[in-house]
């Protein structure tokens, strides 16, 4: 059967409704852009099929379709915020705080701080509906910029986390999933790590089939873990709840701010550790484009969503301690384990249960989140442009998933990606801050912008000055060579930027290997669509 992508053919060189010229067409009516960073398509000659009359009262553009919902806007956020850090180890917060009154107040102050800056990036996600989250809107903001430089944040955000953070992330998920997966079949016995990098693989390798098939399925695939991971919760809840009932279960919560910590760099630290619970608070930014009515629906998502896992990790916070003391709950090497075997008893093997199907939800939400950024920068051509393409049927964006998920299997390989993510970690609070400010510099290069949701000033001013605090504390607290590393590898950007960006050097021996990835993949181009 002849290729779709062979029978490609252009319409008269006269602009469109939009003043594009000369825009290609796929035969089933689709419309795509003819610039090509990496090659163009075939023109076909005089002798092969002409197009019907009338060609644009069918077209199409080829873009990711809306097919997320309120509950899957929920699904995303709450299924990638909670992984396995609240089921293994929360003892970070307790360590920083240094009592149990303490630790459960930063808990929720965490939440807060989540909610505030998801918040700020729901006023930001209904003025710029398009994907991509921070990059989308420091490309927006950049715009004040001289206009060499205007692109520049945007580039930077998308360099950094296209190759280091959000595969590396994808890989810890998996990874977490390989452990928990295996570890009931090898008892007490050490698990091979060889192993655990296999079911991780194959995990990811999954998830990436998934959400490379259908976006409906990927997205149902989150709900259903959303569900799952919840009921678990429940189930901790509830058997904590029972405890107290039952008047056993005081004795340790009634120490409430004995040992409080009253070092400021400490309390700092807590802080960080109950952030990172938090981590993929902006998710549903990264998919505005596939959202159903986006200005309902994405701060009513973020609004139900995140004060629904901060009220998560209250409660099984307290289920923990109702069962164990603090210093147990710091000696711990997986807390619901703990907490499994002597509230569960022979059912105990239900948590490692749980936390697979919660880092498999997680994995899934951060494939989907992850490759969406990767999608939206390939599209503005901060990256080669072949990953901004749509598989022609399933409306998928299949090579940014694909290279995603690659990216991600190699990092995981070496065994040193726990040390990236710690070396890179403060690096996602600078642009989440450069974030924040974008909110400031709308208001004034753009007062007169509809704005369906408005978040108070005071919101994004305060979560301006705690990005910087968090991206500063971790270097004043524990200077290291990495943080320098790190800064050099985000600043040698620059050196790719320069050339392909600003300069829009073409590498045109790639032509070929474009061409067979569209044939092999069947993809095409893809169009930005603005919600009605």
């Amino acid at each position: 059967m002849k290729d779709r992508l062979d029978t490609m053919k252009t319409l008269p060189d006269s602009p469109d409704a939009k003043g594009r010229n000369n825009p290609l067409l796929v035969p089933n009516g689709t419309e795509v852009h003819k610039h090509l960073n990496f090659g163009e398509f075939k023109k076909l000659d005089s002798s092969e099929e002409s197009l019907p009359a009338s060609p644009t009262a069918s077209i199409e553009p080829v873009h990711l379709k809306k097919r997320l919902g309120l509950m899957g806007g929920i699904a995303l956020i709450v299924g990638t915020m909670i992984g396995s850090g609240i089921f293994i180890s929360p003892k970070g917060v307790l360590a920083g705080s240094g009592s149990v009154g303490l630790s459960l107040i930063i808990w929720v102050g965490c939440g807060i701080i989540s909610l505030c800056g998801a918040l700020v990036y729901a006023e930001l996600g209904t003025i710029i509906t398009k994907s991509g989250a921070e990059y989308a809107y420091l490309m927006e903001a950049g715009k004040s910029l001289p206009n060499q430089l205007a692109p520049v944040p945007a580039f930077l955000f998308a360099w950094v986390s296209v190759f280091i953070l959000k595969p590396a992330l994808f890989g810890v998920i998996a990874l977490s999933f390989g452990v928990y997966a295996v570890e009931p079949f090898f008892g007490d016995c050490e698990v091979p790590d060889i192993l655990v990098k296999l079911i991780a693989i194959l995990c990811m390798c999954i998830v990436a089939f998934v959400n490379c098939y259908s976006v409906k399925l990927a997205n149902k695939v989150q709900i259903v873990f959303t569900v799952a991971k919840l009921m678990a919760i429940a189930l901790i809840v509830i058997g904590g709840a029972v405890k107290l009932a039952q008047g056993d279960g005081f004795e340790y919560l009634s120490e409430g701010f004995e040992d409080t910590s009253h070092d400021l760099s400490s309390i700092a630290l807590a802080f960080y550790d109950g952030l990172w619970a938090y981590d993929g608070w902006n998710n549903l930014n990264y998919a505005t484009e596939e959202l159903q009515n986006p200005f309902v629906n994405l701060p009513r998502s973020i609004m139900i969503g995140i004060p629904l896992v901060t009220i998560c990790y209250l409660l099984t916070n307290i289920s923990y301690l109702t069962v164990m003391s603090k210093e147990t709950l710091l000696q711990s090497p997986a807390v619901a384990a703990t907490w499994g075997a002597q509230v569960l008893g022979s059912f105990s093997f239900i948590i490692p249960l749980v936390v697979t199907l919660s880092t498999f939800g997680a994995a899934n939400g951060s494939c989907f989140s992850g490759c969406r950024l990767m999608y939206v920068a390939a599209r503005e051509r901060h990256m080669p442009e072949v990953l901004s393409y749509v598989h022609i049927k399933n409306y998928t964006p299949l090579p940014s998933v694909v290279f995603s998920t690659l990216m991600a299997i190699l990092l995981i390989i070496p065994g040193n990606i726990f040390s990236l993510i710690d070396i890179f970690s403060f690096t996602a609070w600078l642009f989440y801050g450069a974030t924040m400010a974008c909110v400031l510099v709308l208001r004034r290069t753009r007062p007169n912008e509809p704005r369906p949701y408005r978040v108070p000033t005071v919101i994004p001013i305060m979560m301006l000055f705690f990005s910087t605090y968090l991206v500063l504390a971790p270097i004043i607290n524990n200077p290291r060579i990495e943080f320098l590393y790190a800064a050099l590898f985000v600043l040698s950007g620059m050196v790719f930027y320069v050339p392909f960006i600003a300069y829009r050097l073409q590498l045109t021996f790639l032509n070929p290997l474009v061409t067979f990835i569209q044939k092999a993949l069947q993809v095409a181009p893809s169009a930005y669509l603005p919600p009605e």
